[in-house]
């Protein structure tokens, strides 16, 4: 049975299970200020940026064997840019 969904929304909830999941296993390994969305962010952005025809057993496998480090330097490497843009646009003021 193949699965299609109309939207990234619907997929989204789809996984959202396998999400917490791991928002859960990494707060118990010392990453408390990952939330769901952060996972599935660097997935999206880093993981299937290429993908075709992903199927939802493997989205779900990804998701949780995702490293945990590798989702925490995504996030602070994504935080870093964010700050030197607000910083710089800061200093144009």
């Amino acid at each position: 049975m193949d699965l299609e969904f109309e939207t990234v929304e619907d997929l989204y909830r789809r996984i959202k299970p396998a999400l917490h999941t791991k928002q859960e296993e990494m707060h118990r390994d010392g990453y408390p200020y990952i939330k769901e969305e952060d996972i599935w962010n660097y997935l999206k952005e880093v993981k299937w940026v290429r993908a075709k025809n992903l199927l939802l057993y493997e989205m779900v496998a990804d998701v949780l064997n995702a490293e945990e480090r590798e989702i925490d330097a995504y996030l602070k490497e994504k935080l870093n840019r964010r700050n030197r843009t607000i910083y710089f646009n800061e200093e144009e003021m």
